[in-house]
C-alpha cells in the first residue's frame, strides 16, 4: 500500500495541473468574450475580420491586410492564427493574399509559420479542454470516427488533410489533440504537409490576377473534393473490412 502512494501523488499532481490549465484557459476565453461584447472597438474589429474572411474574395482580403500599413505582416500572422483557432474558413485565402502583398517567398514563410502557430494552439487548446468539452460540440459519434482514423493512420492523416485547402484546418488540429498522438509527430506532419501546399499557393497565387485567380480557386475546390472522396471511400472500405472480420469471428 505504501508503494502506491508516490504513484497516487504523481497522478494527483498531474490531475491538479491539468485542472488548473483548463480553468486558466476557460477564464481567458471568458475575458476575451467579455471584451468582445463590451468594448466596441474590439467588437467591430472582430466582426470585420470575420466578414472579410467570409467573403472568400482574395482582393478583399488583400485590401484589408494592406490597410494596416507597416504592421500588415504582423496583422496577417495573427489573422491566420485567428482563422485557424476560431474561424472554420479556408486559410489559403490568406496565403494567396500574403503572396500578392509580400511576394511569393516572403508570403510563403509568413503563411507557413503563422499556420503552424495556429495549429499548435488548436492542438493544445483541445488537449487542455479534454474530450468531454469537444464531444458536446462535435458529437460523440463524429469524434469517435475521426479518432479511429487518426489512431489507425497516424501522421499520414495529418499529411493528407494539410494538403486539402478546404478541409477545416482547425478541426484537424482539434481532433488531433484529442487522440493519443504526441505533439511532436503532429507538428512535424503538419509542417511537412503544409509546406508544399503553401509554396505552390504562394508561388502560383502571387503571379495570378483577376479571372485567373478565381480559376485557380475553382481548381483547388475540385482538387479538394476529389481527394476528400478518396479519403472517405478508404475510410468506408476499412470499416466494412472490420465489420466483416467481426462477423467472421462470431
Amino acid at each position: 500500500m505504501k508503494r502506491n502512494k508516490p504513484a497516487e501523488n504523481n497522478y494527483n499532481t498531474l490531475s491538479g495541473r491539468h485542472t488548473m490549465k483548463r480553468l486558466m484557459l476557460l477564464l481567458s476565453a471568458a475575458v476575451l468574450l467579455i471584451l468582445y461584447l463590451v468594448v466596441p472597438v474590439i467588437n467591430d474589429s472582430v466582426n470585420q475580420a470575420i466578414a472579410v474572411l467570409g467573403s472568400a474574395n482574395v482582393d478583399t482580403v488583400v485590401e484589408y491586410i494592406r490597410s494596416f500599413g507597416v504592421y500588415a505582416m504582423v496583422f496577417s500572422f495573427f489573422l491566420m492564427m485567428f482563422s485557424s483557432v476560431l474561424a472554420p474558413l479556408p486559410a489559403f485565402m490568406i496565403t494567396l493574399s500574403n503572396a500578392v502583398i509580400f511576394g511569393w517567398w516572403q508570403g510563403a514563410v509568413l503563411s507557413w509559420s503563422s499556420a503552424m502557430a495556429g495549429a499548435a494552439l488548436c492542438f493544445f487548446i483541445s488537449r487542455i479542454l479534454g474530450r468531454d468539452v469537444v464531444e458536446r460540440v462535435a458529437g460523440k459519434r463524429a469524434l469517435a470516427g475521426v479518432e479511429e482514423y487518426f489512431v489507425k493512420y497516424g501522421t499520414r492523416t495529418i499529411l493528407i488533410c494539410r494538403l486539402l485547402p478546404f478541409v477545416s484546418f482547425d478541426a484537424v488540429s482539434y481532433f488531433a489533440g484529442l487522440t493519443p498522438m504526441h505533439f511532436l509527430p503532429f507538428f512535424i506532419a503538419t509542417g511537412v504537409g503544409q509546406l508544399p501546399a503553401t509554396i505552390v499557393y504562394s508561388y502560383v497565387g502571387g503571379m495570378l490576377t483577376g479571372g485567373a485567380r478565381y480559376l485557380m480557386t475553382g481548381l483547388l475546390c475540385l482538387f479538394s473534393i476529389v481527394l476528400l472522396i478518396g479519403i472517405f471511400k478508404q475510410l468506408y472500405h476499412d470499416r466494412q473490412e472490420k465489420k466483416a472480420d467481426r462477423e467472421n469471428t462470431l
